[in-house]
C-alpha cells in the first residue's frame, strides 16, 4: 500500500451507512494502515442525507476526501450517488444501490424524483456497480443488510484489505447479527463479475 486510498460512502440516514464506514476504517487499521474518518449526518434523523469518509494508507494528513479524488464510491440510494458524483476520480469505482428513497421534497409535491436516474448514473459513472442490495439483502433474511452487500461488492475494489474484513466485520457487528452480515458481504462481492 504506497498512496492513499480514499472512499466515500452517502446515503439517507437509517440505510447503515456509519456502519460500513466502521468496517472499512476498521479492516484498514487491521491491515496496518493509517486511518482517518468522519462522517456529516445532515438531517440524517429525517430521512436526509448521510455522508460517511474513510481515508487510509501508510500517512493520512486529514479525513476529507477532496472533489475529483474518491478512489470508491459507494452508495445505498440512486440520488445519493448522482448528488456525490464529482468527488469520484476518473477511474474510480461507483457502488450503487438501486434502491430509490423518496425524499421528503418530493412526497410534499415540492420536488419531482429524476424519471432518468438510471441514464444519469450510466454517464456519470463508467465504472458503475449497481446491485438491487435490498432485494439480496432480503433473499438472505433481512432487508436492513442491504448495506453489507454493498460493502462487500465494494470490499472488490479495496484489495489491500482483502484479508480484513471478516474480522473487520466481526469487531463491528454485534454478535447476534454477525453471521446474517458475514453472509450479506459475500453475497454482494458475488454480485460483481
Amino acid at each position: 500500500m504506497n498512496d492513499t486510498t480514499n472512499v466515500l460512502l452517502v446515503g439517507v440516514g437509517g440505510q447503515g451507512v456509519l456502519l460500513i464506514s466502521a468496517i472499512i476504517a476498521q479492516a484498514a487499521i487491521l491491515s496496518g494502515a493509517d486511518v482517518k474518518a468522519n462522517e456529516v449526518h445532515g438531517m440524517a434523523q429525517r430521512g436526509g442525507s448521510v455522508l460517511a469518509q474513510v481515508r487510509f494508507g501508510p500517512k493520512v494528513y486529514g479525513p476529507l476526501v477532496r472533489e475529483g479524488t474518491a478512489d470508491v464510491i459507494v452508495s445505498l440510494e440512486k440520488i445519493e450517488a448522482i448528488r456525490f458524483a464529482h468527488y469520484l476520480k476518473p477511474n474510480g469505482v461507483a457502488v450503487v444501490s438501486r434502491q430509490e428513497i423518496v425524499p421528503v421534497t418530493v412526497s410534499s409535491g415540492k420536488a419531482r424524483y429524476p424519471s432518468d436516474a438510471d441514464e444519469r448514473l450510466a454517464k456519470l459513472f463508467p465504472n458503475l456497480v449497481e446491485i438491487d442490495a435490498p432485494l439480496v439483502a432480503h433473499e438472505l433474511g433481512n432487508a436492513k443488510a442491504a448495506n453489507v452487500v454493498l460493502l462487500g461488492a465494494a470490499a472488490k475494489a479495496l484489495p489491500a484489505l482483502a484479508s480484513h474484513w471478516e474480522k473487520a466485520l466481526e469487531i463491528c457487528v454485534p454478535e447476534r447479527h454477525r453471521e446474517l452480515n458475514m453472509r450479506a458481504f459475500t453475497a454482494g462481492g458475488d454480485c460483481v463479475k
